[in-house]
């Protein structure tokens, strides 16, 4: 039965279980009518008994009754019943042989204001009657019977209607609750077609959105946001795709074109040269090929594979500056206070190396680093003094593969990178919960990144020793 149950659509699950509600409530409801209608009646009934025998008792303490009782024929049967027992007087339709109660139960009757059914055809009346009784001044009983046939027969065709009406309605409530229901899941149906027209054409688009302001408006405001963000994704990851096809082409290119030169004309050819160059060509495809995986981590934010763990930023600063003793300018630490972060040390490596390497490839003179603490932040900063970038193309440099065509740009350097340093940079700083970019310097660029302070920086004399800088957060 359950797996009947779990194998119907939702409408109809929805339609039976109401359905079944329903049917419950009619029944209900039509036993309580009839049960009310019936007390009601009956009621009435024992009113007009109990009226009739004491207004022929009161009659009978004030004057002599008149034989037979005056009563309107068709409606009440009247007996009265005398001290002994005995019946001294009637109304024209009753027996004035035998009581239709006996003497000791009508007076106790009369006493406990108690109405009785009973069979009236052995004593000349009509089908069942309902009898009252009232006590007399001179210790005689009045008894009174009113025919229930009417209130049977009312009964009975309110039974029948019940009988009929109660089905009937309960098929138009379900064909109601099955439209209804049908109504309600139209939305969801408009959903689940929209779905299958993404997943037919592989684009992300926009599902239709109900005007009703319900759970299903926002299921389907929700489902948009996220088709949304999974085209945004998907353009990023097609525009990638593009640019790294591009980038990569240049050095295949220029190390096919060497290597079928040497190849054409090998006693021409300086080996040692050609060897040269094509591993100048491959360390830059390598570079690429690192500087993608560092964003491909970024992107997915893998943090289960290095749990993050407090960093002395300071120390591990010092420790960068101090790599690049031999660099073309100088690399000196302008500012060193005490901060620390909590994150991966060997991300934050690779972000101040692609910094300081950014700084000290365009720097004219020198290239300044600090450190410290501003607020709740702990504060980067990579200085140069060399061409700087215009404010309006400062936000365009963090995209990725962006070179700029102003004096910093080196794509004909064979030292220059693919334009994915910066974007590695406040990668890795979003990754942390910071943020990064470039102001002016005046002259010169500033580079700078703001990520949150630990609770407590630990000793510059503890810094971590030198990670791989290949690997990523």
């Amino acid at each position: 039965m359950a797996r009947w149950w779990r194998r119907r659509s939702l409408r109809a699950r929805v339609t039976l279980a109401s359905t079944a509600g329903l049917a419950l409530a009619l029944v209900v409801a039509a036993v309580l009518l009839s049960s009310l209608v019936r007390v009601s009646l009956i009621r009435s009934l024992d009113n007009s008994a109990r009226q009739g025998a004491r207004e022929v008792a009161t009659l009978s303490n004030q004057q002599p009754l008149p034989d037979p009782v005056p009563v309107v024929p068709g409606t009440i049967t009247v007996q009265v019943l005398g001290p002994g027992g005995g019946i001294v007087n009637v109304s024209p339709d009753a027996d004035r042989l035998v009581p239709l109660l006996p003497p000791a139960v009508a007076a106790a009757n009369a006493r406990d204001g108690r109405v009785v059914f009973l069979n009236g055809r052995p004593y000349g009346l009509p089908d069942t009657v309902r009898v009252a009784t009232a006590a007399t001044r001179g210790g005689g009983t009045v008894i009174a019977a009113v025919a229930y046939g009417q209130v049977g027969e009312s009964l009975a065709t309110l039974t029948r209607a019940l009988l009929i009406g109660t089905p009937l309605l309960l098929i138009l409530l379900a064909g109601a609750s099955w439209l209804i229901a049908g109504s309600t899941l139209r939305p969801i149906t408009e959903l689940r077609r929209g779905a299958q027209d993404v997943t037919r054409t592989g684009r992300p688009q926009a599902l239709p959105v109900p005007e009703a302001r319900d759970e299903v408006r926002n299921l389907a405001l929700t489902l948009n946001d996220m088709l949304s963000r999974l085209g945004a994704a998907q353009e990023r990851q097609r525009g990638l795709i593009s640019d790294t096809a591009h980038e990569l082409r240049s050095p295949i290119a220029s190390i096919r074109a060497q290597l079928e030169v040497a190849l054409d004309h090998p006693d021409s050819q300086d080996w040692q040269q050609t060897a040269g160059d094509v591993l100048a060509d491959t360390l830059r495809l390598a570079r690429l090929a690192e500087d993608l995986l560092v964003l491909a981590r970024l992107d997915e934010r893998d943090t289960r594979r290095r749990p993050p763990r407090q960093v002395d930023l300071t120390g591990l600063v010092q420790e960068e500056v101090g790599r690049y003793a031999d660099a073309r300018v100088p690399v000196r630490l302008a500012g060193a206070g005490p901060a620390a972060v909590t994150g991966d040390p060997d991300g934050l490596h690779r972000m101040l190396s692609n910094l300081i390497d950014n700084a000290a490839r365009y720097a004219r003179s020198r290239v300044a680093v600090s450190v410290g603490t501003s607020g709740q932040n702990a504060r980067l900063s990579v200085t140069d003094d060399g061409p700087g970038i215009p404010a309006a193309d400062r936000e365009r440099a963090f995209g990725r593969f962006t070179r700029l065509e102003a004096a910093r740009s080196r794509e004909d350097d064979d030292e220059g990178g693919a334009g994915l340093g910066l974007a590695i940079v406040r990668a890795i700083a979003q990754a942390h919960g910071g943020s990064a970019w470039l102001e002016d310097a005046g002259p010169g660029l500033r580079a700078v990144v703001l990520l949150p302070a630990a609770a407590s920086p630990r000793p510059s004399g503890s810094a971590p020793t030198s990670p791989p800088r290949a690997a990523a957060p």
